[in-house]
């Protein structure tokens, strides 16, 4: 039992959960009051936080898988592709709490890339739900793809100057 103890500590540092998260930690004054509620109303222990992401992040991907065979229907493949997005990109909170989650997404290095990816999976559901239109699902879909990889790169130091500069590399047009 004591192995199984120090494997989940370990796995808590892991994911950047602190040791003694099992706590519940004294109230701080904050502008999140709403997220603080939320927080305090969500503790789970270690081991059914890591069930919550496993099975969120399972299932997401599955959907996300999933949705290639409805390729050739834009508007399955729309809302099957966008809830699978959702469900990976939620499947994170369960790891590190919805409060840290939405502040590390409303960080200013990733604002913009969280934007653009929220409206894009908004825009992909529009479309498929109540447009109903093929061609603007599946422009929405390549947005909300390229807007997920954006937004995955700025969890990684310097990956997105990086893919910009050989983006510019590779396209520079100078005649």
């Amino acid at each position: 039992m004591e192995k199984m103890n120090q494997a989940l500590e370990k796995m808590k540092m892991l994911v950047g959960m602190d040791v003694e998260d099992e706590e519940v930690a004294p109230q701080q004054e904050s502008s999140f009051a709403f997220m603080d509620d939320l927080n305090r109303n969500c503790t789970l222990s270690t081991k059914q936080r890591l069930y919550g992401f496993a099975v969120c992040l399972t299932t997401g991907i599955a959907c996300t898988l999933l949705s290639m065979l409805v390729f050739f229907n834009p508007i399955k493949f729309g809302i099957t592709f966008s809830f699978g997005n959702l469900l990976a990109l939620g499947s994170t909170a369960f790891l590190i709490g919805p409060k840290r989650q939405v502040t590390m997404m409303l960080d200013p290095v990733r604002i913009y890339a969280t934007a653009i990816y929220i409206a894009s999976i908004i825009i992909a559901l529009f479309c498929a739900l109540y447009v109903r239109n093929k061609l603007l699902t599946l422009l929405s879909i390549m947005l909300e793809f390229g807007a997920l990889i954006w937004y995955s790169l700025s969890y990684v130091p310097f990956a997105r100057s990086m893919v910009s500069k050989v983006m510019m590399a590779c396209f520079d047009t100078e005649f």
